[in-house]
């Protein structure tokens, strides 16, 4: 036969079960760590405000350009207008935009400007200064590897792939694509470097991969400023693109055609430029007026 335990044993029973249960969970004020996610479907999810590679597929010296840049938005570095194209590669002190009054203060400031994000995060991957210069010298770089439409969207993107925004004849902003939707940018003056949503609107304008190996094909370099690139071997052609500085750039083959004279010079020779998918007289190319070792085009 059992007994019913006596009210002093339910007390103790009572007590013991009280010290020995776990207790609930304290709620804390402390704020959730930020953990980068390691699946392509996690990413997507969390990628929040993580400055990191949030996709793989990208190549080495390509998650080390991001590793670069994100190591500046963890520090905290401004943006300043014409920021970051010193001499050589890193923040500088910025200028006062005409145009924008929120650049009063670049001048105080250590910082990047968009291209100039660009230009030391991907010096600072390949230990080369191979991305010299502004948003649009960047984009249409005689480094790229492949090129992408804005109509092709972000699916065929890689983490490090430069995402370009304005019209051929002008690009006005430049950014590195981290994955899943995001991009590490320098924006705006009166902003820190940022990560945000990619915006697909109708500025943007495509994306390039940079190529950090060996250049291929046959490299020139322009000279004059303000030189436009045409649709057509033609001055009537429509206008592409202008270079507003000497440029390095690849040439895919030459051909005579109409017979220009410029800036004391006279020549038929137009070279296609394939990364432009645009020709320009051979008169402010570099080198003599038919170009040595470029073959003939033959369309």
């Amino acid at each position: 036969m059992r007994h019913r335990p006596g009210l002093i044993g339910t007390l103790l029973a009572v007590l013991a079960f009280s010290l020995w249960a776990p207790l609930p969970a304290a709620a804390s004020s402390a704020p959730p760590v930020a953990v980068a996610p390691t699946t392509g479907a996690a990413r997507a999810a969390a990628a929040g405000n993580i400055c990191a590679v949030l996709a793989p597929g990208a190549s080495a010296d390509a998650e080390r350009a991001v590793a670069a840049a994100c190591a500046q938005v963890a520090a905290d570095v401004w943006y300043t207008w014409g920021g970051g194209h010193g001499p050589q590669p890193g923040p500088t002190y910025g200028k006062v935009d005409p145009d924008d009054p929120a650049s009063a203060h670049d001048p105080e400031r250590l910082g990047f400007d968009c291209s100039g994000l660009v230009r030391h995060a991907y010096a600072e991957a390949t230990g080369s200064d191979i991305l010299n210069g502004v948003a649009s010298a960047q984009y249409y770089t005689h480094r790229a590897a492949a090129r992408f439409t804005a109509d092709q969207g972000l699916t065929p993107l890689l983490p490090g792939d430069l995402l370009a925004w304005g019209t051929s004849q002008h690009l006005r902003h430049i950014a590195i694509y981290l994955g899943a939707g995001r991009m590490v940018e320098a924006r705006q003056s009166g902003t820190k470097l940022m990560v945000s949503d990619v915006r697909m609107d109708g500025t943007y304008f495509g994306a390039v991969r940079v190529d950090t190996g060996p250049v291929t094909g046959h490299v020139f370099r322009t000279w004059g400023t303000g030189v436009w690139t045409k649709a057509q071997p033609s001055t009537k052609a429509a206008r592409v693109y202008a270079f507003p500085q000497p440029t390095t750039i690849r040439v895919g083959c030459q051909k005579h055609a109409e017979l220009v004279t410029a800036d004391g010079y006279t020549n038929d020779a137009w070279s296609y430029l394939p990364d432009y998918k645009a020709w320009v007289t051979n008169i402010y190319i570099q080198g003599p007026a038919w170009l040595d070792g470029v073959p003939v085009c033959t369309s």
